[in-house]
Parts: C-alpha cells; structure tokens; sequence
C-alpha cells in the first residue's frame, strides 16, 4: 500500500518520492561493462542509447537534431518554435545567449516567440533532418496538433511528438472541439509519442490511445516554474513506477503491446538516468544537460519550451555558462569531472554492469532503497 498522509481533517495525500530520495541495490551478480547494451527501440526505430531530446530551441536546431542521431540519440525539432518562425533565427539565438536572468530574459523570449509560425519553415526543417538519414521526430503542442499536423506529415516525419505540460487523453472544453487523441492517431501509420503526465490512470489512458510512447513527468528541473505558477509537481520516481504499474497492466489488458515511457523531469546526471530507468522509464528525455555541450544554438543558455509562453510562462531562463564538452562527450564521455554531468551514457553503462545487468529492459527490474 502506498503510503498516505492525513494532512488535515478530512484530506489526505499520498507520498510520493523524487529521483534524489532513491538509489539503487546491486544484486549478487556484476557484469563486465563491454557485455552491457544501452540499446533500445521505439517501434521500427532504433536507437544506440535511451536519450530524447526536450524540444527546447535551446539545444533543438536542425543541425543538433542531426548531430544528436548520428551519436545514437532521438533529436526533436520543436515545430513551434523559433525554426519555425524565422528563416534563420542564428542572430535571435545569440542574442538570448548574452541575456541576464532576469525578468527581462523572459519578456523577450515572449516577444521573439511572438512571431507567427510559418508552415513552409515546417515542412524545409523536417526535409533538411530527413535527408541527414537520421529518425526524423518533430514535436507539436496539444491545442496545435489539428492545425500542424497536417504539415509535418506531409513533409515526412518519422515520428510525431504530442507534447504539453500535462496532456490528457479526455480533454474536456465548451468553447473549442477537443483533440481526440484515440481518433488521431488511429488515422496515423506512424508511431506518436503523447505526454506528459504524472498519474497511473492518466498514463493508463494515454496508453488506451495506441500511443507508442508516453512522456511522464512534467520536465521539472531547477528552471521549471510549473510548480510555483501551477502548483503541480508530482516526484519523478513515483511517476514514473506508477507508469511502469499501468504499463503493466495495460500489457495484460492488450495481450502483449509494450508502451515506451520516457522519463521528463529532475533528469540531470548519469545517475539521475540510471534511476529513472530503475524505476522504470525506457528512456530519458534531457533538456538543461544537452545546453552544455559545445556548439548548442543557444551558445549554454538554457530554457523550457513553456518559458515563452505568452500569458503565462512556466520556466526561468538560464546561462550554464562555458561547455562542459563536446555533444559526444556529454554522451558518451570522456568526463574530466566527477560530477556525473559528462559521460551521461557511459555513467549509466556501468551502473547497469555494476549490477549485473546486461540491458535497458533487464536494468527495469533493479532493486531501489530510500536513502532519505
């Protein structure tokens, strides 16, 4: 039983644990680190390591949505952002990158994002990543979907993203016809992936979608604000083994049909990765990590695609400051620290070794402890 806590007459809440109030229990078994696959596949695509990228100008540009393929990861193109809207936004991008954090920051994040999407920036982005040879995935908000869509398809994507902060699969409106998500993607014949959510039963319904991926958490970082403008944070790892519980569920339910979760939120070392795969995530979606390789767009600055957001922005800007290293070497290392920000990939490598454990769906079943 999960634990509940009476905290006033009549209302009652239950704990829930973030990925820093976990670690993990070796087993009796090691293994030898070359032995080790962090391989994984999301339908017919696959992918040498369990990274998706958060769909942040910050570190999403055409040309790093390419370079993160090649290195074995899923890059996503934000068709809502600044890409989108001009035809080369290098100069806006350098210009965020020399901003203080401050109010001002998000202002001009709001007054840059302002400028209307442009459907045929769309369509050149998504041929410009097709023709790299690389998995083409491109995100697009909830109450856009009807409207962007259409173009994205039409320009040949591989995979569509379906992202908001929170996304249900019965969305309920007397103003505006609701994106009916079963209808949606039954239309398709491509994988989606929808998200985020937080809840066993808002997974277990986004699954019921024919959803091929689910993105839980809300991608709550030390810069997300969703919590003090919304008031909402559920912790990582109670997110997501609550998912991997529906998960199950809806794998007795269908007879077999495996939904990929993809972890969103307080994701920012190796071990941060090693747990949320722990708790059972297939993969990690990363954001604020991936602005610290050298050559991000946004030249280390730092923002959630929800801090442009014109009446109600949900995330701080940020400057990282000097690259930690290469994309590569964010990835895949070598580190020249001991703080778990470098290597991200090999860090969770050897954690998977150290336990005896040879890949991401065996690493699933690793023993946790509280340790706060």
């Amino acid at each position: 039983m999960r634990d509940v806590v009476e905290i006033g007459l009549g209302k009652t809440a239950q704990r829930g644990y973030h990925l820093d109030d976990i670690a993990i229990v070796p087993s009796r078994r090691t293994r030898d680190v070359d032995d080790v696959s962090t391989e994984w596949k999301l339908d017919a695509y696959p992918f040498k390591i369990p990274c998706v990228a958060h769909p942040s100008d910050a570190t999403q540009s055409p040309e790093s949505v390419i370079a993160l393929g090649r290195l074995g990861g899923l890059g996503i193109l934000n068709a809502e952002g600044l890409w989108t809207r001009y035809e080369d936004p290098t100069k806006i991008l350098e210009e965020l990158a020399s901003l203080d954090e401050d109010a001002d920051a998000t202002k001009r994040l709001q007054e840059v994002y302002a400028e209307p999407i442009k459907p045929e920036l769309i369509a050149e982005r998504v041929k410009q990543i097709r023709a790299s040879g690389v998995t083409t995935a491109v995100r697009v908000s909830p109450q856009h979907t009807l409207a962007l869509a259409p173009v994205v398809l039409d320009a040949g994507v591989d995979i569509l993203v379906i992202q908001g902060t929170l996304v249900s699969a019965e969305h309920v409106s007397t103003t505006d016809e609701p994106l009916n998500l079963k209808e949606f993607i039954a239309d398709l014949d491509l994988p989606v992936i929808v998200g985020g959510c937080t809840d066993y039963k808002t997974a277990l319904h986004l699954m019921r979608t024919g959803a091929a991926g689910v993105i839980v958490g809300v991608g709550a970082d030390e810069w997300s604000t969703t919590d003090t403008v919304l008031g909402i944070r559920v912790p990582m790892a109670t997110a997501i083994a609550d998912a991997a519980a529906a998960r199950r569920d809806y794998l007795d339910e269908t007879g077999g049909r495996y939904v990929h979760l993809i972890a969103d939120g307080g994701v920012a070392t190796s071990g941060d990765i090693a747990k949320a795969i722990g708790c059972g995530a297939d993969a990690v979606m990363l954001g604020e990590p991936l602005s610290l390789a050298e050559g991000a767009p946004a030249g280390g600055a730092w923002w959630h695609s929800s801090a442009s957001h014109p009446a109600l922005p949900r995330g701080g800007f940020c400057i990282a400051g000097e690259p930690d290293g290469t994309l590569e070497e964010v990835l895949y290392g070598p580190a020249a620290s001991a703080d778990g920000q470098l290597n991200l990939f090999g860090g969770l490598k050897r954690a998977m070794a150290k336990c005896g454990y040879r890949d991401v769906k065996e690493f699933q079943k690793v023993s946790l402890v509280l340790d706060r």
